[in-house]
């Protein structure tokens, strides 16, 4: 087997994918089974800046450049052969935000980030003109926002991207987006489409919408400023010899390698979690959480705790995007790992993850987490109406304090706010067969996977291909340009997942009641929330980065076997 991948990689004939999480880039090179054969990484993080939560440019080039420099050294290492050209490459990144560019292509104010929730008037004043639920982190809501404040870089803006966009521009040269991640960009038009193998189902902006939002902005031509939408399967470039040179100093890398347009973290997680045809979804636990559920018809109205977004082919998806996931959880695993180490028996990470879970599925830990009860805000909260979290823990004086309850309750915590959208998910009638999970915390089997279904009540599966997460999901849509004689569900479901091992939990009765009960205590103290952020407002502006911990990569969007 090692001597036929080391001819591939010789001959090109493997995928690249990379992927720019929020604490981890990651490439995932794979080969013509599109099972990974090698990867490399890089750890960075945001950094709080004048009031907004950004990374800086020259940090997106180093990080692309260790991350993919540490996946040849990899492959060096496992077959002794450096690799120079690939099948096909594709580039997927967070969701979102503002990344404003001039006629000449230099960036105008820093990258601001899904994570910033200062776009309120602008997102009120689009949702209700356009019938159509505009998010905070949408990248429209940012554009609107700016021009409501009336800041100076409006008058010479030429466009705006993704973070995933403005990498692919540098690669390729081109000014495209996927349609999953063009759709958290401005609302798609999903109506259906008719296109048969081979044709890809063309998407693109709404138009009534546009002209909407062109009025209400006030922009002369709001759709020049806006990326080329794409679906999977389309040309999107090639890497031009300045794309190479700057992914790989080392002039190794040569020119002309296909492109896949570039997607979203939604979209990747999607394709890593086979959950791209109706009544499929998928949740994601990262920094952020959300679900994602591929709808059979349309939403009857708008919620304001739901985003509808696409599959990187086009097809409506109703998105619950919670900012806040599991950065609480690796917190408390840090201090217990330091404890661990205080007391003379250091312990990996994953060990302190496993040690931790398994008691919170003990027989002696109570479904409702002994009365506590855990916020895990370390951002403001959308979904709940929560404009600046703190994280707290909170007991009554009667609560059963244990490390069971404790952990429980920190993993209820984790998994509230998505239960709060889904609720009205279920209201709408929507249908989900099953859940697919993937994310770093899934590592640990048994208990998150198991917690998770009794939050969402409905099972909850694991695939194990969804281990290598979204690199791993942009790489196989990067192979999909080679297949695109069939729809992209059919080439998963039948080629890339075709024997995979399914773990799936269903909900437990006793755990279900538990969560419920968790839950209306959790809606009933949402109010601390205000009155902590109240308390505590001046320690904002002092602050300079997203806490990390020792334990971080469990808070990689990615799964890594299970990123």
């Amino acid at each position: 087997m090692s001597d036929d991948r080391r001819q591939q990689v010789e001959h090109g004939r493997t995928a690249l994918g990379i992927e720019l999480g929020s604490t981890r880039i990651k490439a995932c090179l794979v080969d013509e089974d599109l099972v990974p054969i090698a990867a490399g990484t890089h750890e960075w993080e945001n950094e709080f800046v004048d009031g907004r939560w950004t990374y800086s440019l020259l940090a997106v080039e180093a990080g692309l450049r260790a991350a993919y420099a540490a996946l040849v050294a990899d492959v060096e290492a496992r077959y002794g052969v450096t690799p120079t050209t690939f099948r096909a490459a594709g580039v997927s990144a967070m969701m979102h935000g503002y990344l404003a560019f001039d006629a000449d292509g230099e960036l105008l104010v820093p990258f601001r980030t899904w994570r910033n929730t200062s776009t309120g008037p602008a997102a009120e004043q689009l949702s209700a003109a356009l019938g159509f639920n505009i998010p905070l982190r949408w990248s429209i809501a940012h554009l609107h926002q700016a021009v409501l404040d009336e800041e100076p870089h409006v008058a010479e803006l030429a466009g705006i991207t993704t973070l995933a966009g403005y990498v692919h521009r540098r690669l390729t040269g081109r000014d495209v987006l996927g349609v999953g991640d063009a759709s958290g960009v401005f609302p798609i038009d999903a109506s259906p489409v008719d296109s048969g193998p081979g044709e890809p189902g063309k998407r693109d902006y709404d138009a009534a919408m546009l002209a909407t939002a062109q009025d209400l902005i006030g922009v002369p031509d709001l759709r020049a400023l806006l990326p080329e939408v794409l679906v999977a399967g389309e040309d999107a470039g090639t890497l031009t010899p300045e794309g190479a040179a700057w992914l790989d100093p080392t002039g190794g890398l040569l020119p002309g390698v296909p492109f896949c347009p570039p997607e979203g973290d939604a979209g990747t997680g999607m394709v890593a979690t086979n959950a791209v045809a109706p009544r499929t979804g998928n949740v994601s636990v990262g920094t952020s959480i959300f679900a994602m559920v591929v709808l059979e018809r349309p939403l009857p109205t708008p919620h304001e705790e739901l985003d509808v977004v696409t599959t990187p082919s086009g097809d409506a998806v109703a998105m619950v995007h919670c900012n806040n996931g599991a950065s609480e959880i690796a917190g408390w695993a840090k201090v217990f790992g330091r404890f661990a180490e205080a007391a003379g028996t250091p312990l990996a990470a994953d060990d302190v993850y496993a040690t931790l879970l398994s008691e919170a599925v003990d027989d002696d830990t109570d479904p409702d987490a002994g009365g506590l009860l855990s916020f895990n805000y370390l951002a403001g909260e959308p979904v709940t109406h929560v404009e600046d979290g703190r994280p707290l823990l909170l007991r009554t004086p009667d609560a059963r304090f244990t490390l069971g309850n404790l952990v429980r309750s920190e993993v209820h915590g984790a998994f509230a706010t998505l239960a709060i959208g889904m609720d009205v998910l279920h209201g709408e009638q929507v249908h989900v067969d099953r859940m697919t999970a993937h994310g770093g915390l899934f590592r640990t089997p048994g208990a998150p996977q198991r917690l998770l279904a009794a939050a969402l009540r409905v099972p909850v599966a694991l695939e194990e291909t969804a281990g290598e997460g979204g690199a791993w999901g942009i790489a196989a849509l990067a192979a999909y340009l080679e297949h695109t004689d069939r729809h992209l569900a059919d080439f998963l479901a039948d080629t890339v997942f075709a024997g995979d091992a399914v773990h799936v939990a269903d909900p437990e009765p006793r755990d279900v009641a538990g969560f419920q009960t968790y839950l209306d205590r959790y809606r009933r103290a949402l109010p601390v929330q205000d009155v902590a952020a109240a308390a505590t407002r001046a320690d904002v502006t002092t602050a300079k980065s997203e806490p990390t911990t020792a334990a971080e990569p469990r808070l990689q969007t990615e799964k890594e076997p299970t990123p």
